[in-house]
């Protein structure tokens, strides 16, 4: 088996939920010794959150794969000074709570690089370590809105909607994944020191909004809610079908749409001058819409996206996770993979991403049990007050 990227990187994970944990199994999933600190008895909510099997919920086994459990309780001295022995041999630290709960325990920033001058602080927060809102409490939803996405998602003239999952959250994870890379990058390639990384939900979402600022700077234009089209860009849209469901096609390059208008049998679409470009299109984009659902209604779904296959337009259908689980393509690049749990039981979980040639990631072990890996800790770490310590294990 090939060394993994990040094989010899220690890092304490003392966040909880998603956007903390999310980033610790990206960087689990490449190799990386992921301990997690969890609270005595309780451990991180996570384990209730969503469809429980047994007690635990099925989301853990995703979020906390390739992990070793430690149980400590962090608003104790025993456990501050367990936390500290610990972040002196590790190469990265992630915490996801609210700015000055870490320096309320003795943790911020200042202390740990003292103790610590490698060391790379991962901290993921709703509004960031600074600014007028950093002590207001945030999560993945408020960051979507402040971010400008939740305003974007809907129908036109209907209540702004959420995406389904907790985006905001997953967005600042990767934001702080790749800003562990970075900084591990400028520590042992560059021989710089360790450094501490401040993302924020809000600002990971706002990241994401391509051309939301600038246009509003240049044209004063507020971007609005426009269902299932994407503005400005044309065609891109869901048609309905014969049986009632929606192909989702993309006929916006040029080249592109001259097959897409051949395809449905509008040669004089292709061939107008005016609709060569991008900008033509979106200037007559109901007239082109309504010219490819007159189509598509003639069709079923299946025979609307086996015509625009043979014609090599982008088309597709809405998934649902049935439609994932049985996919051949998810199957042949292993995105559905069977997984342990560490009691034994099997489960489907998604596989990972992304996929590198030479150093792989790969599933190591399952998501620990509260506390799994206390002890084993306590001993190889010679922890102080290591009786109170054990005492802690669940």
């Amino acid at each position: 088996m090939n060394v993994q990227a990040l094989q010899g990187i220690k890092v304490v994970e003392l966040g909880q939920l998603i956007a903390g944990p999310f980033a610790g199994k990206t960087l689990a999933d490449f190799g990386a010794d992921v301990i997690k600190v969890e609270p005595p008895g309780v451990g991180d909510p996570l384990r209730k959150w969503r469809m429980l099997r047994d007690g635990t919920s099925v989301w853990w086994e995703v979020q906390s794969r390739n992990k070793r459990s430690v149980a400590l309780d962090l608003r104790t001295t025993e456990g501050q000074e367990a936390t500290r022995a610990l972040l002196k041999e590790a190469d990265v630290v992630i915490e996801n709570f609210k700015p000055g709960t870490m320096e309320a325990w003795g943790l911020g920033w200042e202390e740990l690089h003292a103790l610590n001058p490698r060391l790379i602080m991962l901290r993921i927060s709703g509004y960031g370590q600074t600014g007028p809102y950093r002590q207001k409490p945030g999560f993945g939803v408020l960051g979507e809105a402040m971010g400008g996405l939740r305003h974007l998602t809907g129908e036109p003239g209907r209540v702004p909607v959420r995406c389904g999952i907790s985006i905001g959250d997953s967005l600042s994870a990767m934001h702080g994944a790749l800003g562990v890379m970075l900084a591990l990058y400028h520590r042992d390639a560059r021989g710089g020191e360790g450094q501490f990384i401040d993302v924020a939900l809000y600002e990971s979402v706002f990241n994401m909004m391509e051309s939301l600022v600038p246009e509003y700077d240049a044209f004063g234009a507020v971007r609005e809610r426009s269902g299932s089209a994407l503005p400005g860009i044309a065609p891109t849209n869901a048609y309905q079908c014969a049986d009632g469901g929606y192909a989702l096609i993309a006929g916006n390059g040029d080249s592109i749409f001259k097959r897409l208008m051949q395809a449905i049998g509008r040669p004089d679409l292709e061939q107008d001058p005016g609709l060569a470009q991008n900008d033509g299109r979106v200037a007559h984009v109901q007239e082109i819409d309504a010219a490819i659902e007159a189509w598509t209604k003639t069709k079923t779904l299946e025979g609307v996206l086996a015509v625009l296959d043979e014609a090599k337009v982008p088309a597709g259908k809405v998934y649902t996770v049935e439609d994932i689980v049985n996919d051949p393509q998810y199957q042949a690049r292993e995105m559905i993979v069977e997984q342990k749990t560490a009691t034994g039981e099997s489960v489907k979980v998604p596989g990972i991403v992304p996929k590198l040639s030479a150093t792989p990631g790969r599933f190591a072990h399952p998501a620990p049990l509260l506390g799994e890996h206390t002890q084993d800790i306590v001993h190889a770490t010679g922890w102080p007050a290591r009786r109170n310590l054990e005492a802690q294990h669940v």
